[in-house]
């Protein structure tokens, strides 16, 4: 067994640069050494309340410090991560919290209303962490702690087990958890930082990407202790949040997702004093040239726009310093990681084309994710001959950089969240009114696109719904990434041959 863990990163961090503040939340400054000795005193609490090397701790915590002392903490014990999505409502949480087979729920005070009902759905117990109302019934991990002593170090692991599971929906409307291993995570984590980006150990970086998300999650937060610099996080992302924070800390590294961009743009606005950004990375969804240009002006620097999926760690491609940077494309392959153009219209192999031409995206390396969570049908159709199929449509130029054209699956991509139209269409369905709907992705301005329902009323109902009431009625059964903002009625949705929705004609109609 090769022995490797995820925890090493900032087991390391700590040990060679142990005074060095790696984390700022508010006015709280906690630096290696300390954050190290507070995840191994949370391992001793889950130790102590039943969790084994192997089992799986669910992680509801926004971006506050308690996220990485509970994520180290987790990893230290020997325990499977699964982070939970914030936006999640207490079913779909629920539903994470049983397929993944989860002991405990670790769960911040925010998050307690929907994180205790999920996890009463779950049967499982809740340790909570952060500020908690009194009565709440739950323990808190500090007193699960008490006053055992920090494990002394990181349980063994194999770089081959399972670190972190991340659930991603599925065209089938079934969220799937993408296993991610220790070799993956600590693989994907230092070539980001050493090969794909110019780190330093001097940089500061805005933590403003969703914690739980992947590209938060390796590329910020794991990434910054990799190299041991100073993650500043930031609870709740605006654009003049954000730049308040960037001044006041000396923020020099940005990661976001377009939005995130747009929203910077609109505050710099009229502001005399802009911070000094020297690396400036984009993912999650295609960032338009025109907005990377503008901010480019505007913040005297460049953005190096990349390309990943959960399955892969999440980075597969980047625009790198090595390479130069090319507008409109995701630039290179990392080191270690191989992508193709493969043909997309062959499922039982993988047959790569020529330089140029379009098709499926393809990738193999150590970010590969080891499979779905109890799903070997799927996992065999994901990876096939070695190659992982991202269902993605591009090309690869001469010059070896890729570029996204379009996706072979419905997946919408709103605000850098993944929305599977599948699952809209399944609870929309269940409305007493609606007869037929189709959900597809409209292009917005803010957001990259926009969830769209197309809708057909049930005829014999006496009082169909108006526009509004199925937005507010889809807001109380989706996470708030997946509800549609935007309904539209028709008389009949069209069809093709095989009676298949064609959404290509609804997308050319609604736009």
């Amino acid at each position: 067994m090769t022995a490797l863990s995820l925890a090493m990163v900032l087991a390391e961090a700590a040990r060679r640069h142990p005074d060095t503040v790696a984390v700022v939340d508010g006015d709280t400054r906690v630096t290696y050494a300390e954050l190290w000795l507070e995840a191994r005193w949370y391992a001793a609490g889950l130790v102590a309340s039943g969790v084994r090397p192997g089992d799986t701790v669910a992680l509801l915590v926004p971006n506050v410090v308690d996220f990485p002392r509970v994520y180290y903490g987790a990893l230290a014990a020997g325990a499977v991560l699964v982070p939970v999505h914030l936006l999640l409502t207490a079913d779909e949480a629920g539903y994470v919290l049983r397929d993944s087979g989860a002991t405990v729920l670790v769960c911040h005070g925010s998050q307690l209303t929907v994180g205790a009902a999920a996890a009463a759905r779950a049967g499982i117990p809740v340790l909570t962490v952060g500020p908690v109302p009194d009565g709440t019934g739950h323990r808190r991990l500090v007193d699960a702690c008490g006053t055992l002593p920090p494990l002394p170090s990181y349980v063994t692991r194999s770089a081959e087990d399972t670190a972190v599971v991340f659930y991603t929906s599925g065209t089938t409307g079934t969220p799937k958890g993408a296993l991610l291993t220790h070799l993956n995570l600590v693989m994907n984590t230092t070539v980001n930082v050493f090969d794909a980006n110019d780190a330093r150990r001097t940089d500061v970086v805005l933590g403003c990407l969703p914690l739980f998300h992947t590209f938060g999650q390796t590329v910020a937060m794991n990434g910054t202790f990799r190299v041991g610099a100073t993650l500043v996080l930031l609870g709740r992302f605006t654009g003049p949040a954000a730049l308040d924070v960037m001044l006041r800390e000396g923020v020099d590294v940005f990661h976001g997702v377009p939005t995130m961009y747009l929203a910077l743009l609109d505050a710099a606005a009229g502001r005399s004093a802009l911070p000094r950004l020297r690396l400036c990375i984009s993912g999650g969804a295609s960032l338009p040239v025109a907005v990377r240009e503008r901010f480019t002006a505007v913040f005297d620097t460049d953005v190096y726009e990349g390309y990943g999926l959960s399955e892969t760690s999440p980075t597969a491609t980047t625009n790198q310093p090595h390479f130069g940077t090319r507008a409109g494309t995701v630039g290179h392959p990392v080191w270690g990681v191989e992508v193709e153009i493969a043909r997309a219209d062959l499922d039982d192999r993988i047959e790569l084309l020529p330089t140029g031409e379009l098709g499926e995206i393809v990738i193999r390396g150590h970010n590969v994710f080891a499979g779905y969570h109890g799903r070997p049908e799927a996992t065999a159709e994901a990876v096939v001959d070695g190659w992982f199929r991202s269902g993605d449509l591009g090309r690869k130029d001469a010059d070896g950089f890729v570029t996204i054209v379009d996706r072979k699956k419905d997946v919408i991509i709103r605000g850098g969240f993944n929305v599977y139209p599948r699952e809209v269409e399944e609870v929309l369905a269940r409305h007493p009114a609606v007869a037929q709907v189709a959900v597809i992705g409209v292009p917005d301005a803010r957001h990259g696109e926009e969830i769209c329902a197309v809708v057909v009323v049930d005829p014999d109902d006496p009082a169909p719904p108006g526009e509004q009431e199925l937005v507010d009625w889809s807001r109380g059964q989706l996470g708030r990434h997946k509800y549609p903002r935007r309904i539209r009625f028709v008389d009949a949705l069209p069809l093709g041959p095989s009676h298949k929705v064609l959404k290509r004609e609804l997308r050319r109609t609604v736009e």
